[in-house]
């Protein structure tokens, strides 16, 4: 497990306290903690999580330009982040249910989701943007922090049925400093509950650095409940997988919570409504594009003579693709009657409902005369 107790001086030293398997040049590093747990990898399982990587850029790179157009009134953007995401995200098992912040947009892409699941909460469609039954993910939480609660909460109700499943919440290292999240992990080490923590720290809460935050590796404030935790390189996605196996293992088998800390970098705005430029330097983005996800684990895959020219091209045909779909869908969204805001509320209508119903159809009608 990775020193926590060493103080943040600056990148360079920052990510010589993360545990990887990939460096950033490509290198294979040897792990004897993380290497166990993808003994099963091969060559292909790399080819697919590079594919997924890059769609997933692809994914983002089109919500971004489609809330430019007026599309979308909001994105969150994740390029940067494609490793943290899609290496836990593929580490999960199908009985697993996420609890998300706004950014997963990688964790939604490896349960499944559908093109259009991208985009219908931040065109103010209805509902939850996609069905968390089916996809085994909750609504996305904009309230920060406020999905590690539900986390524990639905790891307790797995505890008192018995089952084999393990809650997984995301969050920011800027949700690490609220309280929210600080009383989930109390609950969760006080009953043990099967949950696993994932802080992507992206190094920016909006505008504030984590160093300002937090003096010390976030993943040490773990232990301080009693959890145990593991520091990773979030850029290198098979780390990041062996990490999140470790800590499903810990939660499944009956040891209580498990934390991880990814540590990534966020490469564009906290939202397409931040301008980033205000506080961050050209230097250090640059910085991190020497550390990209997918360029580190092209390179390995290239040293090794795996990544043929046929698997790039396909791979950026499906990306390509998954754009168009995504758009196309956004654009054929049909907003519903403000009314049906009303509809499903409740099991059975009610006096109060319809008095609000009434209420707010002479609102809208007030419109009509003007």
């Amino acid at each position: 497990m990775s020193p926590h107790n060493t103080p943040i001086a600056d990148t360079e030293s920052d990510l010589e306290l993360t545990e990887r398997i990939i460096a950033p040049d490509g290198t294979r590093v040897p792990n004897p903690q993380l290497d166990p747990f993808v003994k099963d990898v091969d060559f292909q399982t790399l080819r697919d999580l590079h594919r997924d990587m890059v769609v997933l850029r692809r994914i983002d790179a089109e919500g971004v330009a489609l809330q430019r157009q007026g599309q979308l009134g909001l994105w969150a953007p994740c390029n940067g982040q494609e490793a943290a995401q899609i290496g836990t995200g593929r580490a999960l098992q199908r009985r697993d249910f996420v609890f998300p912040s706004y950014r997963e947009t990688g964790v939604m892409y490896s349960r499944g989701a559908q093109p259009g699941d991208y985009v219908r909460m931040w065109r103010g469609e209805e509902g939850a943007a996609y069905d968390p039954a089916d996809l085994g993910i909750a609504p996305l939480q904009i309230i920060i922090g406020a999905q590690t609660l539900h986390a524990v909460g639905y790891a307790l109700g797995i505890q008192h049925d018995g089952a084999d499943e393990v809650a997984v919440t995301y969050f920011g290292d800027g949700a690490t400093s609220q309280g929210d999240v600080n009383e989930a992990m109390v609950f969760a080490a006080s009953y043990r509950a099967p949950v696993v923590f994932v802080c992507q720290n992206n190094h920016w809460a909006i505008s504030e650095p984590v160093g300002l935050q937090s003096q010390f590796p976030l993943a040490g404030r773990a232990p301080g409940f009693g959890i145990p935790s593991l520091r990773v390189d979030g850029n290198d996605v098979l780390a990041c997988m062996a990490a999140m196996r470790w800590a499903l293992e810990h939660a499944r088998s009956g040891k209580g919570p498990a934390y991880l800390e990814a540590v990534t970098y966020r490469m564009g705005p906290h939202t397409t409504a931040d301008d980033p430029k205000r506080y961050r330097s050209d230097a250090e983005l640059e910085q991190w594009r020497r550390r990209d996800p997918i360029a580190r684990l092209e390179a390995h895959l290239r040293a090794a003579g795996e990544l043929p020219a046929e698997h790039l091209d396909a791979v950026q045909a499906q990306a390509d693709e998954m754009a168009r779909e995504m758009r196309a869908a956004c654009l054929d969204m049909v907003t519903r009657p403000a009314m049906a805001v009303f509809d499903r509320v409740y099991a059975e209508p009610h006096s109060g409902l319809e008095r609000e119903r009434d209420e707010y159809a002479a609102y809208l009608a007030t419109f009509e005369e003007a």
